[in-house]
């Protein structure tokens, strides 16, 4: 089923990142309690601009995925959703620290 629908690629470039932070998480943080690591992000902005930038990432598998396949308007939702997350990385970095 192809679904070129901008509102199903911002779904999926919303989520995902949550899931690439995740998994930076579970590589680079490996002795850290999750609660301690959410405790840390907060604490210290430029670590929390870290880790939003390395789980932004895997939104490029998809997007390339959609754009390969040519529903342009799902990648153009997942860039939508990357975009708003690089911008919410800015703020923290550059703003709220």
């Amino acid at each position: 089923m192809k679904r070129n629908v901008p509102l199903l690629g911002f779904v999926i470039g919303a989520i995902l990142p949550l899931l690439g932070m995740f998994i930076v998480y579970l590589i680079l943080f490996q002795g850290v309690d999750f609660n301690e690591f959410l405790k840390g992000l907060r604490h210290q902005p430029s670590q929390a601009a870290k880790v939003i930038s390395l789980g932004i990432l895997i939104n490029v598998i998809p997007f390339i995925f959609y754009t390969n396949k040519r529903l342009d308007l799902t990648a153009r939702g997942i860039f939508i959703a990357t975009m708003l997350y690089a911008v919410f990385m800015l703020l923290i970095k550059f703003v709220w620290s």
